[in-house]
């Protein structure tokens, strides 16, 4: 095991959330762009608590979307600034709790406090087990040549390189024909 339960699904969510901007979604389109978008990724990635369900948390989900690719990307040492602010904004004050099916996992913010300010609370904890365990490089950006969806590699020989294998597939094909033209 490579991370806990609970860092797994937040950094997965960080994937599914990241992959809705356009250039990595799947239909090229922003797929984050009504609450009602909003209300569907969360019917797959449940989060627990105050869910306005209107335009104001869709920006502010965005915005954290924004950000959570941001830190995707950022080297070790420069994710820890962004990672302890993230924290500090949301006042987390990281506590165990049980619920629904879920075996014990941590949340870092009270139920009533804005979606935004909880995702970014609880990735930022997931983050933060990222970073003190060294594994920054299994965040990593899809290595097709057109796509600039989010890839967690938790493969145990940390060899994923594509976000999904409809990526892989293409990129595998086009070498394919590149090996044969060149034949």
């Amino acid at each position: 095991m490579l991370f806990a339960p609970d860092t797994e699904e937040s950094l997965n969510f960080v994937v599914a959330l990241g992959n809705t901007e356009p250039g990595s979604s799947r239909s090229g389109e922003d797929e984050l762009s009504t609450p009602a978008q909003l209300s569907e990724l969360l019917t797959k990635w449940t989060y627990t608590g105050r869910i306005d369900h209107d335009e104001a948390e869709l920006r502010e989900v965005r915005d954290t979307r924004t950000l959570l690719r941001s830190v995707w990307v950022l080297e070790r040492d420069e994710a820890v600034d962004v990672v302890n602010r993230m924290l500090r904004e949301a006042k987390a004050l990281p506590f165990l709790t049980r619920h629904d099916q879920l075996d014990w996992h941590m949340h870092a913010t009270s139920p009533d406090a804005p979606l935004a300010e909880r995702i970014r609370a609880e990735v930022g904890l997931a983050f933060t087990d990222v970073i003190r365990m060294n594994e920054m490089g299994r965040l990593r950006i899809c290595a097709a040549d057109d796509c600039d969806g989010l890839v967690l590699d938790l493969s145990r020989n940390g060899s994923k390189r594509f976000c999904s294998v409809r990526c892989g597939n293409r990129m595998n094909m086009i070498a394919f024909r590149e090996r044969k033209a060149g034949s």
